[in-house]
């Protein structure tokens, strides 16, 4: 159920300069299986709105193949929003560890299923005096 909330957000995100929009697709597997992928720019603005302020700015890092790969995860007849984004925060962060001697040496991202999880651990668990 894709609202225009998602997208004023990422368009926020956007204006105040937090991520760089690389790729975003819009994915149907119908019912059948047949699988059709939409770039934004072949939407109509009554389709797209505001996402076409961030139209400007997409690269276009996927390919074929890549959509394929998630439509194998999809199940039919969904519909999936397909994000590539750049963390702009992160050059100047590195830059200035660098700078101080620093190493990259892992990245990773932690689901945000599990940050929830864990919240939900420690918030049920008793507080220390109880």
């Amino acid at each position: 159920n894709f609202s225009g909330e998602m997208a004023a957000e990422l368009v926020s995100l956007v204006e105040s300069g937090t991520i760089r929009v690389l790729d975003l697709l819009i994915v149907n597997k119908a019912d059948d299986g047949t699988v059709e992928a939409f770039e934004i720019d072949d939407l109509g603005e009554d389709q797209a709105g505001e996402l076409l302020a961030v139209e400007a700015e997409i690269a276009e890092v996927l390919a074929a193949e890549d959509v394929v790969h998630l439509a194998e995860a999809m199940e039919n007849g969904s519909t999936a929003g397909v994000l590539v984004w750049e963390n702009l925060w992160a050059a100047p962060f590195a830059s200035a560890a660098r700078r101080a001697g620093g190493q990259l040496v892992a990245t990773g991202r932690i689901p945000i299923q599990a940050i929830a999880a864990s919240i939900e651990a420690e918030d049920a668990a008793p507080s220390e005096g109880e």
